[in-house]
Order: structure tokens, then C-alpha cells, then sequence
């Protein structure tokens, strides 16, 4: 089996970056991340070190330029997969259907609830009790695509918002590598928009033990 090749989008600190860099460096893993790509020169994800490519692409471009310069070092470095982990750009329908069913991303919210921004602030407005992240497809819709895992954690009584979104991003940093290690296994596919996981019992026990 050929090595699953890998590039991730980042606007900040990289933090899922990491953890995806981590599990693909283990010796004989079948992937690899091969490139970052940034809007932000000053990311300090792009700090991190690693046998991959860093690419900048001006977040001062025109949406249509960007996107046109995103595609052009896409269809480049063909990806296997694209991790979005903190990119805080929305892609349009171009990115999104050159790309189908190759782009995931990591949601900070059980979705379908808070969708969107300030999302831990939302949830501890509304007086959720359990609270997580989830892993999706990106599709047209905002944070809308078919949900590949989730994973919740207990909301307990006066966590302030950055304590929440310190919780769930200990969580995200174990569940985003254990998505992609369901890609490099060749174990996910979708069917009238819901995606199915082979041997669906080990996801499930592994989200149950974080």
C-alpha cells in the first residue's frame, strides 16, 4: 500500500497540526504530512519541524485569488487528505467540490449544536451538560458535512470558556489522528451523506476511553 499523503491548513498555533505530525511519524506509519498551508505568515504552527513543505498563501488576496492559489498547490502536492485543524477560512463550493470528500475538519461543539464561532461561550450560555468535538466532512453548509466521530466531556458547574476549550482540545488532540488513522486503514466511506466506519465497534470503544 502506498503512503497516504497528507496536508494540513493552519491560521495559528498548529496545536491538532501537532498531533497529526506526531502519528504519522511513527516508524513504518503509513502516512505522511507533506505540507502545511497558512494564511497567517505568522502562525507559529509553522514553527514546528518536520520533513514537510510550508506554504503561505496572502490572506490579503481577493477570496477568488486565494483560492485559486490554494488550488494550484493542492493539485501540486495531491493530497491523499486534507486536515483542516484551525484554519479560519471558510472555502467555497470551488475548493470544496475540486476536492470532495478529501477535506476534513475538527469542530471545537457536538455538532449540529454551535455551529459557527465563540462556540465553548454558547454552550455555557445555554447550560449544555456534556460538550465536545467532532470530526466532518467539509461540504457547502458551515460546519454542516456528514460527522465523522465525536467526542463529549462532562460541562461541569462554573468552567469558565477557556477551561472548557482547554478540556476538549486535549480531546481533539487524540481524536483528529485516531480520524486520520481511520483514513490510512481505508476504513471510512460515505453513503447518502452519512459516513460508515468498518469494524464501527473499535471507533466506538476508543471515543468511550478518552
Amino acid at each position: 500500500m502506498g503512503i497516504l499523503k497528507i496536508v494540513v491548513l493552519i491560521s495559528g498555533r498548529g496545536s491538532n497540526l501537532k498531533a497529526i505530525v506526531s502519528k504519522c511519524a511513527k516508524k513504518n506509519y503509513p502516512a505522511k504530512v507533506i505540507a502545511i498551508i497558512s494564511n497567517n505568515s505568522s502562525a507559529s504552527g509553522l514553527n514546528l519541524k518536520g520533513n514537510f513543505e510550508k506554504i503561505v498563501i496572502n490572506n490579503k488576496l481577493n477570496k477568488k485569488k486565494f483560492e485559486e492559489d490554494l488550488h494550484k498547490n493542492l493539485k501540486r502536492l495531491k493530497p491523499n487528505l486534507i486536515c483542516l485543524a484551525g484554519f479560519m477560512k471558510i472555502l467555497s463550493p470551488f475548493i470544496i467540490k475540486k476536492w470532495k470528500n478529501k477535506i476534513i475538519n475538527v469542530h471545537p461543539s457536538l455538532l449540529p449544536s454551535f455551529k459557527g464561532l465563540n462556540t465553548h461561550q454558547r454552550a455555557l450560555n445555554k447550560g449544555v451538560k456534556i460538550s465536545g468535538c467532532s470530526i466532518h466532512f467539509v461540504n457547502e453548509s458551515l460546519d454542516g458535512g456528514p460527522i465523522i466521530a465525536q467526542a463529549a466531556t462532562t460541562v461541569h458547574e462554573n468552567i469558565s470558556s477557556k477551561e472548557l476549550s482547554q478540556k476538549i482540545l486535549k480531546i481533539e488532540h487524540k481524536l483528529y489522528p485516531a480520524v486520520v488513522d481511520l483514513f490510512v486503514k481505508k476504513r471510512i466511506s460515505i453513503k447518502k451523506n452519512k459516513v460508515l466506519i468498518k469494524n464501527i465497534k473499535n471507533i466506538n470503544s476508543f471515543i468511550k476511553n478518552i
